[in-house]
């Protein structure tokens, strides 16, 4: 294994461990940059970590190059936990959670749209006010967003702003998936919600609001991804809005 110094913080010293659930399908291309970057950053910053792979039956062969890093980094290090389809979002992160031995949850994207460099920002967010939840936001701050045309900026921004008239969160990016959970309010929060796909991040966010949960943000650049196809399509959008409709009328 390799010798890291410089380490900047003390988090390996205070018996805190970070399990981050990258949930894959069809990512090949950019497993093993994620992996490689997250490893950077949290060994950069000494916090004890894991990092677990929930492959949804990826049929370009990510579970292979899981596999690969698992020979590089170790067990321990890479978990892998695949299933045999596609089950949901959801279900994914619950599949996660089972096997995961930390005592905070890092969930996030594994097509590089989520730069895992904000990870240690989003730990010391989180130790600063004892937050339950801390969630990565583009609209505040130095928040943004790089690789989205006019027409889809235009579509976030609208959903957004409907989403905060309509719901008033308390939060200002609610569809985002890039975030940091205290790992058993994320258990109580999954157990909670019924939505699946996009809107259920969103619903997580009301539902953490309503149990009364710490919620701190960091702002964040997403990224659209480098490689692959996105799987946002006119479906989810559709999915999005009725999603929206049916927390307005039930929260």
């Amino acid at each position: 294994m390799r010798e890291v110094s410089d380490k900047e913080g003390d988090g390996a010293e205070n018996g805190e461990k970070y399990s981050i659930l990258l949930p894959t399908y069809n990512e090949h291309d950019n497993l093993a940059i994620i992996v490689w970057l997250i490893v950077k950053y949290m060994e950069k910053s000494d916090y004890d970590y894991e990092i677990i792979v929930i492959d949804d039956g990826s049929p370009d062969g990510t579970l292979e190059v899981g596999k690969q890093l698992q020979e590089i980094y170790g067990s321990e290090k890479i978990v892998l936990r695949p299933r045999e389809r596609k089950l949901g979002l959801g279900t994914a992160y619950i599949h996660g959670i089972k096997h995961a031995t930390g005592n905070f949850i890092v969930i996030m994207d594994a097509d590089l749209s989520h730069h895992p460099k904000f990870i240690p920002e989003f730990i010391k967010k989180q130790k600063s006010g004892n937050f339950d939840v801390v969630s990565g936001t583009r609209y505040i701050g130095t928040g943004g967003v790089f690789g989205w045309d006019f027409r889809r900026k235009l579509v976030s921004r609208g959903a957004n702003f409907l989403t905060q008239l309509l719901l008033r969160p308390g939060a200002s990016d609610l569809t985002g998936s890039f975030r940091l959970y205290k790992k058993d309010v994320l258990q109580n929060l999954i157990q909670s919600c019924i939505s699946k796909g996009y809107v259920f991040q969103m619903e997580m966010i009301i539902r953490a609001r309503q149990q009364g949960c710490a919620i701190g943000e960091v702002p964040i650049t997403f990224v659209d991804r480098l490689y692959g196809e996105s799987k946002l399509g006119g479906s989810e959008i559709l999915q999005f809005a009725k999603g929206l409709l049916y927390l307005f009328a039930t929260t």
